[in-house]
């Protein structure tokens, strides 16, 4: 699978010239037997990366609304052990949060060693609607691409792998789903008129997305383009580079888990001795003479 992968900062990203269909030769069936063997797989690697506790996973999922955020959550994560798995979904920042740096609420969510953490739109909303809407300057938002840049590295000089994707759908895509909402009464809980205000600054949201993949995209933290027109094409190609990357790192978290095993194994055997030889030592000692009256 061919992917839109930006991984070196400074990238040209033209959206319009990505397609946000699935491929020709793809098809639901190719992707479901596909998407079935990773499933398996993105289990057992989660598991080791658990155990090992060597590194982290950060999945930062951002797009428009109706991109399927949440239908990529449900169907990547329902692989996963829910053991090891946090999602947190950031919207409008909360009076507490405004007191502190953009990056405040985002930190403090990062996962610990071993763990995955899915942000539902992430710290990359302040450069995005603040940009858009203007709610900061040019001269504050501008900045926070260092700021991401730095905070993104810092994350994997300590060990989390990032892993960032734009869910990519085109105007007329979002539109048809909108007005779906309308029609299931299982989805109408979701209508929100400001998703139709929004779609009034696509343009300007296709130039935000453009510049913050661009500023941000490095090896250590890349950029995915996911064509998200079809669901089921999504999910695959979501679930697809998460296991690429965490492949990378299985050879050094089965040689951390065979050591874990050794170290375990010898302070198992060291408890059995003592606890031998502290029975023998008891069984070899003279009982006290019984008292009589």
């Amino acid at each position: 699978m061919t992917l839109n992968v930006f991984d070196k900062p400074g990238a040209k990203v033209r959206l319009d010239d990505i397609p946000a269909e699935p491929p020709k030769g793809m098809t639901r069936e190719k992707a479901a037997k596909r998407f079935a063997a990773l499933e398996k797989e993105l289990f057992e690697l989660q598991d080791a990366m658990f155990g090992a506790k060597v590194n982290s996973v950060l999945v930062v999922l951002q797009g428009r609304d109706s991109a399927g955020k949440d239908g990529a959550i449900k169907h990547v994560v329902g692989c996963l052990n829910p053991r090891g798995v946090i999602v947190t979904s950031f919207g409008v920042p909360t009076p507490e949060e405004r007191q502190h740096d953009f990056l405040w609420r985002v930190h403090r969510h990062a996962p610990r060693a071993g763990e995955f953490s899915i942000f539902n739109r992430s710290h990359y909303e302040d450069v995005l609607v603040v940009r858009v809407h203007g709610l900061a300057p040019p001269a504050v938002w501008s900045e926070r691409f260092g700021h991401i840049r730095d905070f993104e590295e810092l994350l994997t000089e300590h060990g989390t792998i990032v892993l960032k994707y734009f869910l990519h759908i085109s105007k007329k895509e979002q539109e048809e789903r909108l007005l779906e909402r309308e029609e299931s009464p299982a989805t109408a809980w979701k209508l929100n008129p400001g998703d139709w205000k929004e779609r009034e600054h696509w343009d300007d949201y296709t130039a935000a997305y453009e510049d913050a993949i661009s500023k941000t995209a490095a090896k250590h933290a890349p950029w995915t383009v996911v064509p998200a027109n079809a669901k089921w094409y999504r999910n695959l190609v979501i679930a697809e580079s998460i296991v690429e990357a965490l492949r990378k790192r299985r050879k050094d978290w089965d040689e951390t888990l065979v050591a874990m095993g050794k170290a375990g194994r010898e302070g198992l055997e060291a408890y059995r001795a003592q606890r031998a030889a502290s029975a023998k030592e008891r069984k070899a000692k003279p009982a006290p003479p019984r008292r009589t009256r």
